[in-house]
């Protein structure tokens, strides 16, 4: 008697363990494929958009993604609870996870996802280069720090040579990574990386590896299925990035030569290969910008990235339709084109004029622009909070050719409003108007070499928007009706005919307590978009900008003119604060100790990055907190008093 095997079938039910972003891009395929699609949420995400638009959803535990995202037994108990059949992990948290999958094989349930031994050897960076490195897939010099002492580490650094890259063997998005440009800064940048390595994944094992100096990240997206195809959809730049974390990527790469692009495809097929994969996967290289014709693996993503969506622009796949199938059992029936370019853009909820420092709040106004795709994490209304990645949504522009991709982006984001919390879209459209990256002269430094940002004040047209929406609500308010608020809020978008007689001079202050005078109405050079906070402020986007001012009257700029006079003479603020909002993570001196200016003191972390806070002058330090607690923008978190010189009387002070 013979047996045939059936028919793979699609899923009917599918649990998507994230949130965000990537959990909306997915049930949009699923709610397409007529799939029927769960969504899991911590209490931080009740109201999010993902949850709203699942068809069903679990709550799986508290804001912290340790006690909800990342835990398996919520995540797998929420799936048997729905009749899930399958999990797709999206990206970050259990995306990479060997226990999630174990969990999920114990469980009958598909894990959307490669092997359980792809992912051991994958996962950790050492054993992922070796590994490939055995298949004649090529690696930068380097080695693995697992159980070796720090002089033992120092030792094998010298003989790898300086600069160095430490980074942790586990986890991904370069977390934990510390540049080494000379042997005494070796032992900080291996506590540090320890510290995020432990914190972030769980493991503080690490591996060093050579420094390439203008170094350019270029990744490969393959796909796997069960019958033994690996196939190698094109790559990708995702060369413009600030501490390891992407910022712009684009598909096809920026003018490689075809030999290296050959090199690249045929390696990543290799490694892929060389675990049997099944899915959605990202090899990813380094190329020597001054020597493209070398290619060094990284490390292999095994999930789908953030990035995928040039990728899906540029061949028309669906790469999420694609995990599915692979995962039901389907063979991979393509043959992968590329065609024009894409490039994506990430706009994150933090201040580029104030170092990248996260930003938190409730999203007071998202408008999207037409002609483009945007994969958001919000709407209007939505929450930002500390707990989860900074990144709040993604902006897609495609055309026949890089130059015009990049100017699509460029326009698309200046149309782009989202206030309530900074960001940094006038950042990425200075990056998209940078001439090294139109002629696409790239290497992961580019975006340091740009920095420090200045805060650039409010243009004339965002001032009168402010002052035009500041007299509809005076008249609302007054009026008690005769405008209601759905006419506040259209009125706040700039509009042609309006009353300027009344829009009198005025002055703000903006979140740095820098002073803004308006002192008339003028013809607007582009849209603009205002509206008010709980606290009274007026936020304001035009042209891809934003700011944040606080109306002040007569009497209040009185009384700031008194308060500057009287602290003109003042000593330094014994206070040091908080940066943002977030968790201490460590304390580097002892209550009481003795520090000199520029000290550091505490360390804070939110959405997945580290902020030292320094000593503002010499003294004696009092901690007023302690590792583990958290702390608001701008709360002291120790004063350092200052020691009286010898002799210095009570009136001398």
């Amino acid at each position: 008697m013979s047996y045939m095997t059936p028919e793979p079938t699609l899923f009917h039910t599918v649990l998507v363990a994230n949130r965000g972003e990537i959990a909306r891009r997915v049930i949009r395929t699923l709610r397409e494929l007529g799939i029927r699609s769960v969504a899991v949420y911590s209490d931080a995400d009740a109201a999010s958009p993902h949850v709203e638009e699942a068809d069903a959803a679990v709550r799986i535990g508290p804001a912290p993604a340790a006690e909800s995202y990342l835990d398996i037994d919520a995540v797998i108990a929420a799936a048997r609870a729905t009749g899930a059949q399958a999990i797709h992990p999206g990206y970050g948290f259990l995306s990479e996870s060997v226990g999630l999958a174990e969990a999920c094989a114990e469980s009958g349930i598909v894990f959307i996802g490669p092997s359980i031994d792809a992912l051991q050897i994958m996962g950790d960076k050492a054993k992922a280069r070796e590994h490939v490195a055995r298949h004649g897939v090529p690696v930068v010099p380097g080695f693995d720090a697992k159980g070796l002492s720090d002089i033992e580490i120092a030792e094998e650094a010298e003989s790898v040579g300086f600069p160095l890259l430490v980074k942790p063997s586990a986890g991904g998005g370069g977390k934990g990574m510390e540049v080494v440009s000379v042997a005494p800064d070796l032992a900080a940048a291996l506590a540090t990386a320890r510290r995020i390595a432990a914190s972030a994944f769980g493991d503080d094992s690490l591996i060093l590896e050579r420094l390439i100096e203008r170094p350019r990240h270029i990744e490969v997206q393959v796909f796997g299925d069960e019958h033994g195809t690996v196939l190698a959809l094109g790559e990708r730049e995702c060369t413009l990035q600030r501490r390891h974390q992407k910022v712009i990527e684009e598909a096809p790469s920026a003018g490689i030569p075809d030999s290296t692009r050959e090199r690249l495809l045929n390696a990543a097929v290799r490694a892929a290969e060389s675990v049997s994969y099944v899915g959605a996967g990202t090899v990813e290289f380094l190329v020597d910008a001054d020597a493209p014709d070398e290619v060094f693996f990284i490390e292999m993503n095994t999930r789908l990235q953030v990035e995928h969506p040039v990728t899906e622009e540029v061949t028309g796949l669906d790469l999420v339709e694609l995990q599915l199938r692979v995962a039901s059992g389907f063979p991979l029936d393509i043959e992968p084109r590329v065609a024009g370019h894409a490039v994506e853009a990430r706009i994150y909820a933090e201040a580029p004029e104030r170092g990248f420092l996260p930003s938190t709040g409730r999203i007071l106004a998202f408008e999207i622009p037409p002609g483009v795709r945007v994969d958001s994490a919000i709407e209007t209304g939505s929450e930002i909070t500390g707990f989860y990645d900074p990144m709040i949504a993604k902006v897609i522009a495609v055309a026949d050719d890089r130059v015009t991709a990049l100017r699509r982006l460029d326009e698309a984001l200046g149309r782009t409003v989202v206030l309530g919390v900074e960001t940094n879209i006038s950042f990425l459209r200075t990056l998209c108007r940078n001439e090294r990256v139109a002629a696409g002269d790239l290497d992961t430094g580019l975006i340091e070499s740009l920095l420090p940002m200045a805060t650039e004040p409010p243009t004339s047209s965002m001032l009168d928007a402010v002052r035009h929406h500041l007299l509809l609500q005076e008249r609302w308010e007054s009026n008690r009706g005769g405008l209601d608020a759905v006419h506040l809020r259209a009125g706040a978008v700039w509009a042609s005919k309006r009353d300027d007689s009344a829009v009198g001079p005025a002055a703000y202050l903006t979140d740095d307590d820098e002073l803004i005078l308006a002192e008339a109405a003028v013809a607007p050079s582009s849209p603009a978009v205002a509206v008010s906070d709980d606290a009274g402020a007026v936020w304001v986007a035009s042209d891809g900008r934003s700011a944040r001012l606080r109306p002040l009257d007569r009497r209040q700029r009185m009384l700031r003119r008194l308060a500057a006079r009287d602290t003109a003479a003042a000593a330094t603020d014994p206070e040091a604060r908080a940066p943002m909002p977030g968790s201490v993570v460590a304390v580097h001196v002892d209550h009481g100790a003795a520090v000199h200016a520029g000290d550091p003191l505490v360390s804070i972390e939110a959405m997945k990055m580290e902020h030292l806070v320094v000593a503002p002058h010499d003294g004696v330090v009092d901690l007023l907190v302690a590792a583990g607690d958290q702390v608001r923008r701008a709360q002291p978190v120790a004063r350092v008093t200052e020691i009286p010189e010898p002799g210095t009387t009570e009136e001398d002070r």
